[in-house]
């Protein structure tokens, strides 16, 4: 340990900035070069938002045991009518916690997140209020840092930072020796992770020959679309994703793709800092984002269906660029971006390879942030194998998807693992080391025929192929349950997971497994437990 790191651990003492010195250890050992580019995340000393993640740690433990995936279906939508102020009706919030499994029956226990003031606008009417009230809540954590003297100074040498809000983090460039004194140096530091490079995920194109016959003989519609039952879905309740927006952050789309005509909801582009790239178009820079835009919201290309919810919107984020990949700010303003847009549900077929237990928080407030603006995050678990996974999807609040074929089996490339969190500065120390599992459900991911930049097509497979199916079963029940809008922003990102992951086909092992989660996806048996419950 250098000794400026020592007596930063002398000067402060603290279990926090004995944990943020040993993350500036490792940046400072594993980078290249007198600077490193670094994500210092920030935390109030009373944050309430702590305090929610605390109670999904409990949720997480609670699933682990549970042997079906109908023991997660959601509550009555009657149960989930909240007043002004937040609260639940007090025998509702008790029913609702004797579901020890469920997100959303947990999540009642807290009476409301980042509550600062007894009153904040939670219901759909709100929603704005709602997102400036998180915004305002980050800023008052942010500015101070952003202010202190340390920063400044390090900011004058013309190293601008960059703040991302969702995150609660500022990208910084600094020496090393600026880096090694930063945790002694300014108070509410949270983490520090370095600002990684994210490749663009791999994929394996497949050729028209060597498909087998059952996928050959699908001449509707792309095989997948049949398997979850979403072509079903469309007749049973005349529904085909009217009304909802996925933001896709991705390589970028090309929207002049007849399949993709008149489907933009709009379009951000951001560079390796996270700042957005002034005066860009909407463009593809290079296949992968055109091909998950048409899975989850395309209409017909070569006569074939491709889209899952084929009404829905596209919002387009182009966070990784081409064959040069991405960077984590980069993906991290990409989910900002799609926060402030107001979007329905994020979906991210991208990740970085994390071989080890052991997983980076990195995006864990940005996730958090999204799920309490009502957006599920959706993303793809890797495509590595067996007892490995990527990051983000392994975040413990990822919606993760791992991918199968037309038989329901995993695919071989298909990743899932348990994961482990020995340190944690949003986990108190009692509930360490934390264990959860990935993936949450299963999706089809061999062989998916999709759109491509140039009106053209492709048969790609790839976890990648798989979270599109997942986004758009989730804009495709938000339209034929139109009740599930009445739904409180914080309670309805966490309704939109229960429906999906308790309606699955269970497959593999009893309960949540590595290879399928809990079970390939069924939109039409989602949508139907939505009625039942109410949200039609």
């Amino acid at each position: 340990m250098s000794e400026l790191v020592t007596a930063a651990v002398e000067v402060a003492g603290s279990v926090v900035t004995r944990w943020l010195v040993k993350q500036v250890q490792k940046i400072l050992d594993e980078g290249e070069g007198k600077k490193r580019q670094v994500l210092v995340r920030l935390n109030s000393p009373n944050d309430q938002g702590l305090d929610f993640v605390e109670k999904l740690s409990d949720v997480f433990k609670q699933r682990r045991l549970l042997l079906q995936a109908r023991s997660l279906r959601p509550v009555h939508l009657d149960k989930l009518r909240r007043k002004a102020s937040g609260e639940l009706d007090p025998k509702a919030r008790n029913s609702m916690l004797r579901m020890k499994g469920s997100l959303v029956g947990q999540m009642a226990s807290i009476r409301t997140p980042f509550d600062s003031a007894g009153r904040t606008p939670f219901d759909d009417a709100g929603a704005p209020a709602h997102l400036k009230h998180l915004r305002k809540l980050a800023s008052d954590v942010i500015d101070p840092f952003v202010k202190h003297n340390y920063v400044k100074a390090i900011n004058e040498k013309k190293r601008q930072n960059n703040v991302l809000w969702a995150a609660r983090s500022v990208v910084l460039e600094l020496t090393k020796d600026e880096l090694a004194k930063l945790p002694s140096s300014v108070p509410d530091i949270a983490e520090i992770h370095p600002n990684r490079p994210v490749s663009l995920p791999s994929v394996s194109e497949v050729h028209q020959e060597q498909l087998p016959a059952e996928i050959r003989d699908q001449l509707a519609s792309a095989w997948g679309l049949q398997k979850i039952n979403a072509m079903a879905a469309w007749g049973a309740y005349d529904a085909r994703g009217k009304g909802s927006t996925v933001a896709v952050l991705d390589t970028g789309v090309d929207f002049t793709h007849p399949a993709l005509s008149g489907k933009q909801a709009g379009w951000a582009e951001f560079d390796n800092d996270g700042k957005p790239v002034a005066g860009s178009v909407a463009h593809d820079s290079h296949y992968h984002g055109t091909h998950c835009a048409g899975t989850i919201a395309g209409g017909s290309t070569e006569g074939k269906h491709i889209g899952v919810a084929p009404q829905a919107k596209i919002a387009g984020v182009l966070v990784l660029n081409g064959e040069r990949g991405g960077t984590d700010a980069q993906i991290l303003a990409g989910i900002e971006w799609a926060i402030e847009q107001h979007v329905d549900v994020i979906s991210m077929s991208l990740g970085g390879l994390t071989l080890t237990p052991e997983t980076p928080n990195t995006y864990t407030r940005a996730i958090l942030t999204a799920l309490m603006a009502g957006i599920p995050v959706v993303t793809s678990i890797g495509n590595e194998g067996n007892q490995t996974t990527g990051t983000p999807g392994n975040d413990q609040l990822a919606y993760a998807v791992g991918a199968t074929d037309h038989r329901d089996l995993p695919a071989g490339f298909s990743g899932g693992r348990t994961h482990i969190i020995y340190e944690a500065p949003h986990l108190p120390p009692e509930v360490l080391p934390f264990t959860y599992m990935k993936p949450e459900v299963s999706a089809p991911g061999v062989a998916i025929f999709s759109c491509a930049p140039g009106a053209k097509s492709k048969l790609l497979s790839g976890t990648s192929m798989a979270a599109p199916h997942v986004a758009g079963s989730i804009a495709l029940l938000l339209s034929a349950a139109a009740k599930l809008r009445e739904v409180s922003p914080r309670d309805r990102g966490f309704l939109l997971q229960d429906l999906i992951t308790s309606s699955v086909e269970e497959l593999g092992e009893v309960g949540q497994n590595h290879r399928y989660g809990y079970g390939r996806i069924d939109v039409l048996r989602a949508i139907a437990f939505a009625h039942e419950q109410g949200y039609g």
